[in-house]
């Protein structure tokens, strides 16, 4: 179970994620995603919720992160330890931007 929440100010967009990103919740995270970064400069993306993060979601956090290279910028933040330490055996610590 996935509980996204989105909040757009401008061209500024934050997602707050709660739950687990996994391989049953990312294609509809993903589509999501998809339909509203369009003219979005900064993407923020809150996992102080996230519980769990698969492959499958850190595919759609690595395609968002494509996305938003061209266009703007993408930060991730509050992650829980136990994300942060899947981010960091993934590399993905060094690929994305973690406040």
């Amino acid at each position: 179970m996935l509980n996204v929440t989105k909040e757009k100010k401008g061209s500024d967009l934050l997602v707050a994620l709660e739950g687990r990103l996994d391989t049953v919740t990312a294609p509809q995270f993903e589509s999501e995603l998809k339909e509203i970064l369009s003219g979005i400069t900064k993407l923020t993306i809150d996992a102080e919720k996230l519980e769990y993060v698969s492959s499958a979601g850190l595919r759609v956090l690595l395609s968002a992160h494509k996305t938003m290279s061209k266009q703007g910028s993408m930060v991730v933040k509050n992650l829980s330890e136990e994300v942060k330490e899947v981010f960091d055996i993934t590399g993905f610590s060094d690929i994305l931007t973690i406040e």
